[in-house]
């Protein structure tokens, strides 16, 4: 029952959101601590990936008779990586690297704003659910 109250509200979307948040802040930090070392190639998540995923798992949510769309065999959605280290392949610095020290600080700040926003929204959504619990409007 506690589980289908949480299912039913955007928590599991913004849980997800803070997951994603959290682990492309990782790899934007690696990028950064590297940004000196040959050879390097930047690290990054799709965030376009990540979105059409999501969009899909609450679309399945709310149809759950409809099945997701298939995505073709070999394409973007085998490698996730595919879309960013295409965008990323066509500047190589002197020393093999192609880390942009402003493009990753860049990425690191609008990755920190989709978390504070995902994390803003949880907080909203848990004050909803302490003002129904205790019967308060």
């Amino acid at each position: 029952m506690i589980q289908g109250l949480f299912q039913s509200t955007t928590l599991p979307a913004l849980e997800q959101t803070t997951a994603f948040a959290a682990r492309r802040h990782e790899l934007l930090a690696g990028n950064i601590a590297n940004v000196d070392t040959p050879d390097y190639r930047a690290r990054d998540l799709s965030v376009s990936n990540f979105e059409q995923s999501l969009a899909a798992a609450i679309d399945a949510q709310r149809n759950p008779g409809e099945l997701p769309p298939l995505a073709s065999p070999g394409g973007a959605a085998d490698d996730p990586m595919a879309g960013p280290r295409a965008a990323m392949e066509t500047l190589v610095y002197h020393d093999g690297s192609d880390v942009n020290l402003e493009r990753q600080v860049t990425e690191m700040s609008k990755n920190q704003s989709l978390h504070n926003m995902a994390i803003s929204l949880m907080r909203h959504q848990f004050s909803v659910l302490r003002a129904a619990i205790s019967e308060r409007v």
